[in-house]
């Protein structure tokens, strides 16, 4: 939609795919004094430090999309702002920092799909849900399983895929026969 969105990264091989993909990379260091809008989706404590929030522009905007409260340092923010205004906007905190700039948090932080959209949307979490129940049923069917995590077998998240897609009224192509065992063989175009 014409973003310039800039990837900060610390795994080579992601930050590659993002360049490949056509997206600028560079380190949060050399971000924080160029962007607007700040996403962190991480999983991972404090990706926005104290040195990245002091170096952004008034009016930053930053937001967690990854894990809990801890993405963005905020309690650096509550001890270094002269200044915080939580009635910036409906789940916005405008944060005035000692360099009179402001930064904007949604959410308080956290997770900003929940914090600020108020919960997933019910066309998410019917698939949420129905991969839940078809799992514990498949589980309880009797199959043996070591004591460890799981991922949820294949054939049940193309099930419950193709339920949603049936219910949205969207018809997709199936692979014949043929196309079924070339995929699965080496027989052929070796």
């Amino acid at each position: 939609m014409g973003a310039n969105l800039i990837v900060t990264e610390v795994n080579p091989v992601r930050a590659l795919e993002a360049a490949m993909d056509g997206f600028r990379v560079m380190p949060m260091e050399d971000a924080a004094p160029i962007g607007d809008i700040f996403i962190t989706a991480t999983g991972d404590k404090h990706v926005i430090r104290s040195n990245h929030l002091n170096a952004m522009k008034d009016g930053a905007i930053v937001c967690n999309s990854g894990h809990f409260d801890i993405e963005i340092d905020i309690a650096y923010l509550n001890d270094a702002a002269s200044k915080i205004d939580s009635e910036a906007a409906k789940n916005v905190e405008a944060y005035h920092l000692a360099n009179g700039r402001r930064i904007y948090v949604l959410g308080q932080g956290r997770l900003v799909n929940l914090a600020c959209a108020e919960g997933h949307p019910a066309q998410v979490m019917d698939m949420s849900f129905a991969t839940q129940a078809l799992a514990s049923s498949w589980v309880v069917s009797g199959v043996k399983l070591e004591v460890k995590v799981h991922d949820v077998p294949q054939h049940l998240v193309d099930e419950v895929a193709s339920l949603k897609l049936a219910a949205m009224g969207i018809k997709i192509d199936e692979l014949t026969p043929e196309q079924k065992h070339y995929l699965s063989s080496w027989e052929v175009g070796t």
